[in-house]
This record gives C-alpha cells, sequence and structure tokens, in this order.
C-alpha cells in the first residue's frame, strides 16, 4: 500500500487483507494545473501508486488519496489550524463531495484508475463547535479538515455514498477493482 494513513491500513486489515505499507518518498506536485476534483484525486493516487509500483515490479500496489470538493473548490488536507478553520466555516451547513482516487497497479503494466464520490452534508457549526473542533487536533492530515470517523461525525446530517470513502478508502469500489485485476 503507497500510503501511511492509519485510516485506509485499518480498512485494509479490518477487511482481512494481507499487505505491506511503503509509502511514496516523492511529495505530490503543488502547481497541478488539474481542475476536475476527480481526474485531480485519480492523478495523485496514481502518482503515489506508479512511484512505490517501481520499487515492487512484481506485486499489486494500491495507492490513494482524498480530496473534498465544495462550491467548485478542492479541497485537500489543510495547511495549518487557520486553514483548518477556513475548511470547516466554509462546508459548515453546506453539501460537499468526497472523492478518492484509488490507483491498483500490478505486474506487466496492469492498472485499474477509479474513483468512488461520496456526498456529504453537515450541519451548521457555531464559531464554537469549529473552534473546539480544532483544539482537538483531529483535523490534522485529514481532507476537508475533519474525520468522520473520530467525532465528526456529530457535525454530518446526511451521507449517500460509501461511509469507508469519507474515512478515506472506498472498500466497495476496491473490492470491484481488485476482482477485475484478478481476471
Amino acid at each position: 500500500m503507497a500510503s501511511s494513513s492509519p485510516r485506509r491500513r485499518e480498512l485494509l486489515s479490518l477487511a482481512g487483507y494481507e499487505f505491506t505499507v511503503d509509502p511514496p518518498q516523492k511529495d505530490e506536485p503543488a502547481d497541478l494545473d488539474i481542475s476536475s476534483p476527480i481526474e485531480y484525486a485519480k492523478w495523485l493516487a496514481h502518482f503515489k501508486a506508479a512511484e512505490v509500483a517501481e520499487r515492487y515490479p512484481d506485486d499489486m500496489v494500491l495507492g490513494a488519496d482524498t480530496v473534498v470538493a465544495c462550491k467548485g473548490r478542492i479541497m485537500g488536507k489543510p495547511a495549518d489550524a487557520h486553514d483548518a478553520r477556513k475548511m470547516l466555516a466554509e462546508l459548515s451547513a453546506n453539501r460537499h463531495v468526497v472523492i478518492t482516487g484509488v490507483a491498483v497497479l500490478g505486474p506487466a503494466g496492469r492498472s485499474l484508475i477509479q474513483a468512488d464520490e461520496t456526498a456529504v452534508t453537515m450541519k451548521p457549526m457555531s464559531a464554537e463547535e469549529i473552534e473546539d473542533y480544532i483544539q482537538s487536533g483531529e483535523w490534522e492530515g485529514k481532507a476537508g479538515a475533519y474525520a468522520i470517523q473520530e467525532t465528526a461525525d456529530r457535525f454530518i446530517v446526511k451521507l449517500d455514498g460509501s461511509f469507508s470513502n469519507v474515512v478515506g478508502l472506498p472498500m466497495e469500489l476496491l473490492e470491484k477493482m481488485l476482482k477485475k485485476t484478478r481476471m
């Protein structure tokens, strides 16, 4: 798995997969000119998987990347607490889409790259609620500055799609992709 995400590791372990964790060594390019959130997430997932696949040419490598799209803006991981506050204020009382790109690369150039989307609607959050959440530190390293699997679920009023996608790895999609690679 081309990721150091403890959430992805937990999802794969709970599903019974055996895997090795080897995160990419290269930083993601900061100057990508991809305006489609779906294409952006897929590109990042492929970037991560391809870099790690070079070290494991005979193995199947999984890469994933999650982004949040709200009002036409792509949100990745916040740079700092100030950035997280802005993201949460924008998500408050709004519907957004969580998109996870998934890349499965295997021997002999086999590859599948897809994405899953989950629509999430958040309740209105007060400045105090946002500040309390910022102080918790749960926002760190999370696309859109929240973790639904921790305590941010209290802000969610509606979820249309895969819960595991919002956590960071759409297990339903991954299973379909892995079945295709076995054919």
